[in-house]
């Protein structure tokens, strides 16, 4: 003997609607934190962009500054700069080796 069904054909029909309904939006609602999620790397993809850029710029300003330093101390006194270069050279050298 088959045992009888208590749903309803229309029962089961609503519960199917519900649970498409409900796959639906946890769908719709993963979509939208996915492009939460892009919009802000994007948006901090872009701003580290920029202050890398800008860290650039600042170094060429460090550099060009510390040439222009170099160059004057290489004129006005070349054996100090030169002992200096020595000192810095035996300096990293040193610590190379570690």
């Amino acid at each position: 003997m088959a045992k009888a069904s208590t749903y309803s054909d229309d029962d089961t029909t609503a519960f199917k609607e519900r649970a498409t309904e409900r796959v639906e939006d946890m769908a719709e609602r993963a979509t939208d934190q996915l492009r939460s999620m892009a919009d802000r790397a994007s948006g901090t993809a872009s701003r580290m962009a920029e202050q890398g850029r800008e860290a650039g710029e600042r170094v060429q300003d460090v550099a060009g500054n510390f040439k222009g330093a170099v160059d004057k101390s290489v004129r006005e006194q070349p054996m100090a700069t030169l002992a200096l270069v020595a000192l810095a050279g035996f300096v990293l050298g040193t610590m190379w080796k570690r």
